[in-house]
């Protein structure tokens, strides 16, 4: 199925559905504060699609379009491969880009830009599941609070959003995974993938080379991306991982 949006005032709202051809799998990158590591998690997860399957990344955070540049920078060196990216500069045009790409390709990533509630709420509407990278802080999960009253318009739309955290720039020895997701839990109400992403260079270095973890030479990034798909596979259903 795919879905068909009425916009007035400014908001969105889902009022049917039709049968499609095809239909991409979606998966949205949300947070609402900057700097948690949406945009290297959306290219680590376009590219790894893209090893196995077509993926389309539609660019939302404008004018930094941190994804876009990535994608520009993995094409002058002949990587994109299946991949094509798309970019939104509204919750409009994001539901148009979405419809139009999730016709073409196996799966969709949205990177979503911070403190632009209407469209972090079409993200919420159209993904399958929803990301959202958080520091591995009590301070982190407090600001990512602000998300909730977004999280519950979404539902009000699409009660079957779905939404979970996965720790980012994590430190295994200083930090207790399930403390912080008691905490989360307990704060915000919201699961947590059981992968956990660390503070590693290599997700930085390998961003500015417009490759992604799984193309770099640490393995325990390798590890952490490759868990973190087999994840969103059982979530989606949907295999993508290169055997």
């Amino acid at each position: 199925k795919t879905f068909n949006f009425l916009f007035s005032e400014g908001h969105i709202f889902l009022f049917t559905s039709k049968p499609a051809y095809r239909m991409a799998k979606t998966i949205g990158i949300i947070q609402g504060k900057g700097g948690a590591g949406r945009s290297t998690l959306a290219t680590n997860i376009d590219g790894m699609i893209a090893e196995a399957k077509t993926v389309a990344l539609i660019d939302c955070d404008l004018p930094q379009a941190t994804s876009a540049s990535w994608y520009a920078i993995r094409k002058s060196i002949g990587k994109e491969g299946t991949l094509t990216i798309a970019m939104a500069k509204d919750h409009k045009e994001l539901v148009r880009q979405w419809e139009h790409l999730s016709e073409q390709n196996d799966f969709v990533v949205i990177d979503a830009p911070p403190r632009i509630a209407e469209m972090t709420k079409a993200a919420l509407i159209v993904s399958d599941v929803s990301i959202v990278p958080v520091g591995p802080s009590l301070a982190d999960i407090w600001a990512t609070s602000d998300l909730l009253s977004t999280i519950q318009l979404a539902k009000e739309h699409k009660p079957t959003v779905n939404v979970k955290i996965i720790w980012n720039k994590f430190r295994a020895a200083t930090t207790s995974a399930q403390a912080l997701s008691e905490s989360a839990k307990n704060e915000l109400g919201l699961k947590t993938f059981t992968t956990t992403l660390g503070y590693r260079v290599a997700y930085i270095d390998a961003y500015g080379e417009g490759l992604t973890v799984l193309e770099w030479r640490d393995k325990t990034e390798r590890n952490e991306m490759k868990l973190l798909g087999t994840e969103l596979e059982g979530i989606l259903k949907s295999k993508f991982l290169k055997k």
